[in-house]
C-alpha cells in the first residue's frame, strides 16, 4: 500500500486515480511515497526517506525545496499547459479591463448618488474613455504553453504579437501561429508593446525581470500584466512609472502590499488558476503522472530530473535517481552482472548535475543487489518495481 498526502485541497477527479487497493490517500504525513500540493509552503517541512514524488498542481514550483529534493532523489512533477486556457482568459480580460478602463468607471459609478444618476454617467463617461485592442502591439515574455495559447489568442482578435523565448520547445514552436513576431532581445519587445505579459517561472535570472532600464523603454501608455509570479517586476520602480503617466496600468494577480490601492493598480487575488476546469485538469495530469512514476518508474514532466519513459519488459524493473558523475552507469550494471542477472532494456538520461536510469530485468534480484547499488557513491534512491 503506497501513501498519498495531500496538502491542499485537489479535485477529486484526480484524486480516484489512486486506486484504494493500492493508495491510501490523506492529509497524513506518516512515511507518505508522494505528496500533492498546491500552493502550500514547503520549504520547512521535514521530509522523510520514505517521499519518492512530489506532484505539483499547477506550473510554478517556487514552493517547493527543490534543491533538498534533487539531492534526496525525490522527483518533483508538475502540470505544463493545464491550466494554460484559464491563464489565457485572464490575461486577455486583463487587457480589456486596463484598454477600457472598466474597473475605474465600475467604480465610478458605484460611488455615485442615485438622484440625476442617468444624467450624471452620461456627463462623467468621457473621463473613462478607452481605446480598442486591434491593432496594438502584445508583448509576451515566455513562450511556453501558456504564452503560446495567449500569443495566438490575442492574434485571432487582431492585435499584433511579438514574443521572447531564447529556449522555447520544438513542441511550443509547432503550437505557436505564424503571425507571431520573434523578438531578439527583451529590450526590443519591450519598446515596442503596448501591452506587455509575463509569463516565466521566478528564478534568478528573472528577478526583477522589468526594471528602471527597461521600463524606460516601454512607449508612452504602456500596459503592464504580470500573471506569472511576484517577482518578476520591480514593482517599486513601475509605481513611479504609473505616477508619471508613462505606464497606464499595472494589473498583477500577486498584491503584496499597500501597491494595490494605487489607482492604477489591478490587483487581482491570484485567479489565474482558479477555474473549475483547470483544477481538473491540473488534478488529473498530476495524479497521472505521479502514478506512473510510482507503478513504472516513468518521469513525464519533471523540474528536476529528465524525463524518461520506456515500455516494460522483463521480470522487474530497477529505477534509480542519481548525480550525473562518471562511470555511475557501469558500476551499477556491475551489481547486477553479478548476480549472474540479463539486462532486458535500459534507459540512461541526465539533467544538469543529476540523472535517471531505468533497467529492465529478466526476472526479479535479490534484495543483496539492491542493498549494494544504494551503497555506491552518487546514489540516491533504488527502486524495485
Amino acid at each position: 500500500m503506497l501513501n498519498i498526502q495531500v496538502l491542499n485541497n485537489i479535485s477529486p477527479l484526480g484524486l480516484e486515480k489512486f486506486s484504494k487497493e493500492s493508495y491510501q490517500v490523506s492529509t497524513s504525513d506518516e512515511n507518505p511515497d508522494a505528496i500533492l500540493v498546491r500552493s502550500a509552503k514547503m520549504h520547512d517541512m521535514e521530509i522523510g526517506d520514505s517521499l519518492k514524488a512530489i506532484g505539483r498542481a499547477g506550473a510554478g514550483v517556487n514552493n517547493i525545496p527543490l534543491k533538498q529534493m534533487s539531492d534526496k532523489g525525490v522527483v518533483v512533477f508538475n502540470t505544463p499547459g493545464a491550466n494554460a486556457n484559464a491563464v489565457k482568459e485572464l490575461v486577455i480580460s486583463s487587457m480589456l479591463l486596463a484598454s477600457r478602463n472598466i474597473c475605474q468607471a465600475w467604480d465610478y459609478v458605484n460611488k455615485l448618488p442615485l438622484e440625476n444618476l442617468k444624467t450624471t454617467v452620461e456627463d462623467g463617461k468621457k473621463q473613462y474613455s478607452g481605446s480598442e485592442l486591434p491593432g496594438k502591439t502584445l508583448g509576451i515574455v515566455g513562450l511556453g504553453a501558456i504564452g503560446v495559447e495567449i500569443a495566438n489568442a490575442a492574434s485571432i482578435l487582431g492585435m499584433d504579437v511579438i514574443g521572447y523565448d531564447p529556449s522555447i520547445s520544438k513542441k511550443n514552436a509547432w503550437k505557436i501561429s505564424s503571425e507571431v513576431q520573434e523578438a531578439l532581445s527583451l529590450e526590443e519587445l519591450f519598446s515596442k508593446s503596448d501591452f506587455v505579459s509575463f509569463h516565466v517561472p521566478l528564478v534568478d535570472a528573472t528577478k526583477n525581470l522589468l526594471d528602471a532600464k527597461r521600463i524606460a523603454l516601454l512607449p508612452e501608455g504602456c500596459v503592464v500584466i504580470n500573471m506569472s509570479r511576484d517577482g518578476i517586476v520591480d514593482e517599486e520602480e513601475l509605481i513611479k512609472s504609473l505616477d508619471s503617466g508613462k505606464v497606464k496600468y499595472y494589473v498583477t494577480d500577486f498584491p503584496i502590499d499597500e501597491k494595490k490601492n494605487h489607482d492604477r493598480v489591478i490587483a487581482l487575488p491570484h485567479l489565474g488558476a482558479s477555474t473549475s476546469e483547470a483544477e481538473e485538469n491540473c488534478a488529473i495530469m498530476i495524479a497521472k503522472q505521479v502514478k506512473d512514476y510510482l507503478e513504472h518508474g516513468n518521469i513525464v514532466n519533471s523540474v528536476n530530473f529528465p524525463d524518461s519513459k520506456m515500455p516494460r519488459a522483463g521480470e522487474e524493473r530497477l529505477a534509480i535517481t542519481h548525480r550525473n558523475i562518471p562511470n555511475m552507469v557501469r558500476q551499477i550494471t556491475k551489481e547486477i552482472a553479478e548476480e549472474g542477472v540479463n539486462i532486458v532494456d535500459m534507459l540512461n538520461k541526465s539533467r544538469g548535475d543529476f540523472a535517471y536510469t531505468l533497467i529492465d530485468i529478466e526476472k526479479e534480484i535479490p534484495k543483496t543487489v539492491i542493498e549494494n547499488i544504494n551503497q555506491v557513491e552518487g546514489i540516491l534512491k533504488v527502486r524495485a518495481l
